[in-house]
């Protein structure tokens, strides 16, 4: 994780600045792959994921959309969770609830937002743990692919509480926010071998 200054012209370069950054600068930035998001003011700026990141948020994706009732919709990053007007997040995985009207970016609680750790980001899952905690994300999913984890949060009275904590071929039944079940080694098993 780095704090990096956005360019607004992205054919110039611009000199390194100190933040605050806001939601202009956010969308101001070139469209080059790298995650961006922004908790008060300050930029977070993550490389592109590894293939094990990947192939778990992809999984996970499609664990919940194959199950996923019609007033809900599975998404997943790049796409902005725009909460409060200091901060965009960009979840790897979220639902979002019948009340979300807004194509450009979510802007209501989450149902879900599901982040898949690698050793770069576990300070940003942290820090974005509050900021849904905040936000009243119903649920937080915490995938920690080499260590095939999962852990759980769910808001009870504006805290997350932990509701479980599944490892490797253990069966996780989820019922927020909506009954799928999840194996955390099946979300990163190669399918070559």
């Amino acid at each position: 994780m780095s704090v990096e200054p956005l360019n607004p012209e992205p054919d110039r370069l611009e000199p390194h600045r100190a933040g605050p950054f806001t939601f202009a600068d956010l969308d101001a930035a070139p469209d080059d792959g790298t995650r961006r998001e922004l908790i008060d003011g300050v930029l977070l700026v993550t490389p592109a994921p590894a293939l094990i990141h990947q192939r778990a948020a992809l999984r996970i994706a499609a664990a919940l959309d194959s199950v996923c009732p019609a007033e809900f919709e599975v998404v997943i990053a790049p796409y902005d969770y725009r909460p409060t007007a200091e901060r965009s997040l960009q979840p790897d995985v979220l639902v979002l609830g019948s009340d979300e009207t807004n194509p450009a970016h979510a802007e209501k609680p989450l149902l879900l937002a599901v982040e898949v750790l690698s050793p770069r980001t576990h300070l940003v899952a942290r820090l974005k743990r509050s900021a849904y905690e905040q936000a009243g994300v119903h649920s937080y999913w915490i995938v920690e692919p080499d260590e095939e984890t999962l852990t759980v949060l769910e808001l009870v009275d504006g805290l997350y509480v932990e509701r479980d904590v599944v490892v490797g071929e253990k069966v996780f039944e989820a019922t927020l926010p909506f009954p799928v079940q999840i194996v955390p080694a099946e979300l990163t098993r190669s399918r070559r071998t």
